[in-house]
């Protein structure tokens, strides 16, 4: 879906959520190959079984991947993507795990372009008991209207 959304147009407070995305062994084994990152939190059930959390978990950046790509389904022809700031992850993701997107207009900036303005979502991750897993802020560099 495309669409042209002008920094005019959002709203703090704004709030929008994601359908759910279950995480998977697979998901882990591929994400472990397209980054090189192969260490033992990840890929050794048996090591995992000495350590605190006793299982696998998933990749942070896996976790930001998936939830980036969930919240993904409209295309505003007039804004990109500026980058992201206060990335954390607050508790681990474990194959099997249900990973749910809300994401909320927080803040509204102008940029020292005068023609664009600054949009920041705080990203918020929730596994299916609604524990928060991940947060940051995507911060939108929006084209201003036209006056």
């Amino acid at each position: 879906m495309f669409l042209k959304k002008y920094f005019e147009a959002f709203d703090i407070g704004e709030l929008r959520t994601t359908m759910g995305r279950t995480i998977t062994e697979t998901d882990i084994v591929l994400h472990a190959g397209q980054s090189g990152d192969f260490f033992p939190h990840h890929m050794d059930e048996e090591w995992c079984k000495t350590q605190p959390f006793k299982k696998r978990i998933a990749h942070g950046t896996l976790i930001f991947t998936v939830a980036v790509g969930l919240t993904a389904h409209v295309i505003n022809e007039v804004s990109m993507t500026y980058g992201y700031e206060r990335l954390r992850f607050t508790r681990p993701v474990f194959i099997g795990d249900t990973i749910s997107v809300k994401v909320t207009i927080s803040n509204k900036a102008d940029h020292k372009k005068p023609q664009y303005g600054l949009v920041t979502e705080l990203v918020e991750v929730f596994n299916q008991y609604q524990e928060l897993v991940m947060v940051c802020e995507h911060l939108l560099l929006v084209e201003k209207q036209a006056q």
